[in-house]
């Protein structure tokens, strides 16, 4: 029951800190620190951390299904408020149509997955490895320290770049106006996130998407859909690595936490959204950087 607990908390945590640009991986990296899973097989974490991530990832797909689904029927040609772009131009088989926007949507979506994909097949196993080696004999690990120092300097690059940014006005404003270029620069964003944990995946893209002149809100959205592929290939690949072998306690507890991240995405992604139509990024750069010094006196001094 305990474990169960546990991955309530876990669940939570990761439906928070998914969209909100202060580091998924990094939060849940800490948690498990505290209140490590104890009757759980030995890389059941990294699997489990990564997994739970797809209850958040549906709840994008439930909140945005009108914009990321791009079948539509020919007969409903009027394009709904917040939904796909429909257009006579559009390709049609019978009575079914493909809205030729929402298709090159996610022909970039594509385009910006390539670096995630080629690092995680290459490079994940290597860099994993080398973050849990632990430093000197006090049971701090590598990766604990680069998610607190990136904590602080992402959240430097925060107010930085908002500060940068405030006067600035946006050249794209919509999705369809995203260059392939714009996409593999995102791209890189979030490679940046995969392999430093701590720097926060939407966050990374988010700024870098801001840097080229997209608005907050695309580079969210744009962000969130990019999410759908990269966390569903992350998490084949780590259950795959694991294993079938699931005990009854680690199925249920993945279970759980999967759920919970989705319920609390839900209310979450909501939040943001209307947050950052009124709202700039720099409160989440102070609090990253509040939080990183804690860590890192917590588990430098204190440890």
């Amino acid at each position: 029951m305990l474990e169960i607990i546990k991955a309530i908390i876990y669940g939570i945590v990761e439906g928070i800190t998914e969209w909100l640009p202060i580091s998924s991986t990094g939060h849940l990296i800490l948690v498990e620190r505290l209140i490590p899973f104890q009757e759980t097989s030995e890389g059941f974490f990294d699997m489990f951390d990564v997994v739970i991530q797809l209850g958040a990832i549906l709840a994008v797909v439930v909140l945005f299904w009108n914009k990321i689904w791009p079948f539509y029927m020919k007969k409903n040609q009027q394009t709904k408020k917040g939904g796909i772009v429909r257009s006579k131009k559009d390709f049609t088989v019978g009575n079914v149509a493909l809205s030729m926007d929402a298709f090159w949507m996610w022909v970039k979506i594509v385009v910006a997955c390539i670096p995630a994909v080629v690092y995680g097949l290459l490079f994940d196993d290597a860099v994993s490895e080398a973050f849990k080696k632990e430093i000197g004999t006090s049971g701090v690990t590598v990766q604990v320290i680069v998610v607190a120092v990136m904590l602080v300097l992402v959240g430097v690059l925060f107010i930085v770049i908002e500060n940068w940014n405030k006067n600035r006005v946006p050249t794209t404003t919509t999705l369809s106006q995203l260059t392939y270029r714009d996409a593999l620069i995102i791209g890189f964003c979030q490679l940046v996130a995969a392999a430093l944990p701590g720097t926060s995946r939407s966050g990374a893209t988010i700024l870098g998407a801001i840097m080229i002149g997209i608005s907050r809100t695309v580079a969210a959205e744009f962000t969130f859909f990019l999410a759908i592929p990269v966390m569903f290939g992350a998490s084949l690949l780590k259950v795959l690595k694991f294993g079938f072998a699931f005990t009854g306690m680690e199925l249920a507890c993945l279970l759980v936490g999967t759920v919970i991240s989705f319920i609390v995405s839900l209310f979450v992604l909501r939040f943001l959204m209307g947050y950052i139509k009124k709202h700039d990024f720099k409160v989440f750069g102070w609090y990253r950087i509040v939080l990183g010094i804690i860590v890192l006196l917590y588990f430098l001094v204190f440890a």
